[in-house]
């Protein structure tokens, strides 16, 4: 089973998340994308019951904070994860977000405080396991600075695409070498 964790202020329902359940789908392996909470404590309580929840093999792939997620819960659970240009330093780039907010999928309100943001200093991880990472990054992200997650992942598998967005333009390109990165069948 692959979870993808979608990035802030995002949804399951994003052009990522879509483009990934449509190929994985098609391949007969089984993938969810949940539409989280904005709140961090409350989208790893439910991040960590999915994953608690399922008699399987558990991977991950998280995009933006979502990246930050699920590099928090590989550590915890020992999983193979996938990061798509990571927020790695999300307390402080998402400190930067205070204030109201909309999601991009329906439109609706959100408050993002200070308490949000201790919230995630607690999901920090000191030593990361590079071997249950597979890193991408594209140098034209224009939100994150791809270089901070390049520093303190390196060791990891990764891929640096030049240009790109915060998105990742093209990662179906990619598809292939995310499965074999997580080296099983993963039929539904």
């Amino acid at each position: 089973m692959i979870i993808y964790i979608h990035g802030f202020g995002s949804s399951g329902e994003a052009n990522k998340a879509k483009l990934l359940r449509a190929h994985f789908h098609e391949k007969g392996i089984r993938f969810i994308a949940p539409s989280l909470p904005t709140i961090p404590d409350l989208a790893i309580q439910t991040l960590s019951e999915l994953i608690e929840s399922y008699d399987e093999p558990i991977y991950l792939m998280g995009s933006s904070l979502g990246g930050y997620y699920a590099l928090y819960l590989s550590d915890k659970y020992d999983l193979k994860a996938v990061l798509i240009n990571p927020a790695i330093n999300a307390p402080e780039t998402l400190d930067r977000a205070i204030g109201h907010g909309v999601n991009y999928y329906d439109n609706s309100a959100y408050e993002w405080n200070s308490s949000h943001v201790e919230m995630l200093e607690s999901y920090e991880i000191e030593e990361p396991n590079l071997k249950n990472l597979f890193v991408l990054l594209q140098k034209g992200d224009e939100v994150l600075d791809y270089e901070e997650a390049f520093d303190v992942l390196n060791g990891a598998k990764m891929i640096v695409e030049e240009g790109g967005t915060h998105s990742f333009e093209g990662l179906e390109r990619h598809f292939e070498e995310i499965k074999r990165f997580f080296g099983v069948a993963l039929k539904l």
